[in-house]
């Protein structure tokens, strides 16, 4: 194996990939998600694929426009569908032995590939899904529920209530908000829903426990009953925790080999 930087065009602007080589047929796609760079917070991403490639798998990231070394204008998620087609051609070019592309998308790029329908795709790994409309910091009243019933399923927790620890002022504010009605579909989730409804392509979601993120998409977004759902507990929005990282290798690979 051996990791290649390249060069793809896109909308008249120069885009910037990576590809981490292997013999395999199917090939993982990494969409970063918000504005980050393709090699991740920390590298994370660049870890994430190097692991992905050992174990037989080609992998390929890229900064979509106006982001890292790539030109153009940084148009956001909701408009990087064409950036995504672009890399997927790049992808296929480079590696013309895959008959099968599957994409990642960690956040707001979950997002933006159930936008796009999952087109040009064979198979789509969405993570912690990007919902909320305006981020003004506020939970819904599911997220804050399970938060409560985490914390008293936590003895220490017990201890600290009843040892005077816990501001009660504070709690019953949480409380009065966890009683609050069932959060509604934003106009965004909407738009996710009726793009992934609309698209044939197989796909799962990749939800960590611990992240508001994933917890305001379960609370307002149309989840069929019969949806792949995967949860690893205790992680957060970028599976930073040792175990966390260990189980979303496991899940990407088990979608690369169809499993």
């Amino acid at each position: 194996m051996s990791r290649l930087h390249l060069t793809f065009a896109c909308g008249g602007a120069t885009l910037a990939g990576t590809l981490d080589t292997a013999p395999g047929t199917s090939g993982l796609l990494i969409v970063s998600g918000g504005n980050e760079v393709r090699s991740g917070a920390f590298s994370g991403q660049a870890r994430l694929a190097a692991a992905i490639a050992a174990a037989g798998f080609p992998v390929f990231r890229f900064d979509r426009r106006g982001i890292g070394d790539s030109e153009g204008e940084n148009r956001g998620f909701r408009k990087s569908g064409n950036d995504i087609r672009a890399a997927i051609e790049a992808f296929r070019a480079m590696v013309p032995a895959m008959n099968r592309v599957v994409a990642f998308g960690n956040c707001d790029a979950a997002s933006a590939l159930m936008l796009m329908q999952g087109d040009m795709c064979d198979g789509l790994v969405l993570s912690n899904p990007w919902t909320i409309e305006q981020d003004d910091g506020a939970m819904p009243a599911e997220a804050i529920r399970s938060r409560y019933l985490e914390k008293l399923r936590n003895p220490r927790e017990l201890v600290r209530l009843v040892t005077g620890e816990v501001n009660l002022r504070k709690l019953a504010r949480g409380l009065v908000k966890a009683a609050g009605p069932k959060a509604q579909a934003t106009s965004l989730a909407q738009d996710m829903a009726r793009g992934l409804d609309a698209s044939t392509k197989p796909y799962r979601f990749l939800l960590a426990e611990a992240d508001r993120t994933a917890q305001a998409f379960r609370a307002s977004y149309p989840i069929e009953p019969d949806a792949d759902v995967r949860i690893c507990e205790g992680a957060s929005h970028a599976y930073a925790e040792p175990h966390a990282r260990e189980w979303l290798r496991k899940e990407l690979l088990a979608a690369l080999r169809g499993a």
